[in-house]
């Protein structure tokens, strides 16, 4: 299969669906990640910790096995000024890759750049698009999707697991690559953070280890 991981920020990918990636990897289907924004710190933008983060990307996507990492460079928390903006560097990206797998963003996120990005990917992925992705799913970021207020309409409710029991040493040793974005627990951006919520959604389904995700479509023929 062809797999598509969009992801707002560098280290989303991990954080959401590192193991993910790792099982897709070791199946041997061709994984791509599309990275959208350039990374602010204090709401400032470095260039300089940019490139460090980006090569960042790269250490960890070379720990999950997957060589294709695509970086947008859009505008870290102004997505959600102007769609159009997501929407057609998106475009070119689901043509160019043509993935018959798509995840995203989850549309209850805390963060408003996982809200706009979710919102661009509904539009890409759209059965009358010009390309037809076959299955479509939300990935769960935590220290941002558990955030959300406790609204119905802003809920995480999964409906698809992957067991990545197999998988989560790599995970968690792909995020040690974000050294900026680590935490100590009981924070959900921390090593043993991780390991809890994979233990937690693994006993949901009945595997020692699992992430979640919301199966939006399956087309599959």
């Amino acid at each position: 299969m062809r797999v598509l991981v969009i992801s707002a920020h560098m280290d989303d990918e991990i954080l959401g669906m590192g193991g993910t990636i790792a099982k897709h990897v070791a199946a041997g289907d061709e994984v791509t990640v599309c990275i959208v924004c350039k990374r602010a710190y204090d709401h400032q933008f470095d260039p300089q910790v940019v490139e460090e983060e980006k090569e960042a990307a790269r250490r960890a996507a070379k720990v999950l096995g997957y060589q294709d990492i695509k970086f947008l460079e859009l505008r870290d928390e102004l997505l959600d000024e102007r769609l159009l903006d997501i929407i057609v560097p998106l475009e070119e990206c689901i043509l160019k890759v043509r993935p018959h797998v798509v995840y995203t963003h989850h549309r209850g996120d805390s963060n408003q750049d996982h809200r706009a990005v979710f919102q661009a990917s509904m539009v890409v992925c759209r059965t009358i698009s010009q390309y037809k992705v076959l299955r479509l799913l939300c990935y769960e970021v935590p220290s941002s999707t558990e955030q959300a207020p406790p609204f119905p309409e802003y809920a995480f409710q999964p409906n698809f697991y992957v067991n990545i029991s197999e998988f989560l040493e790599h995970k968690i040793e792909a995020l040690q690559a974000y050294k900026r974005e680590l935490r100590e627990f009981p924070h959900p951006r921390s090593a043993k953070g991780i390991e809890v919520l994979a233990q937690k959604r693994g006993m949901e389904i009945g595997f020692q280890a699992a992430e979640a995700f919301m199966m939006l479509r399956d087309q599959w023929g």
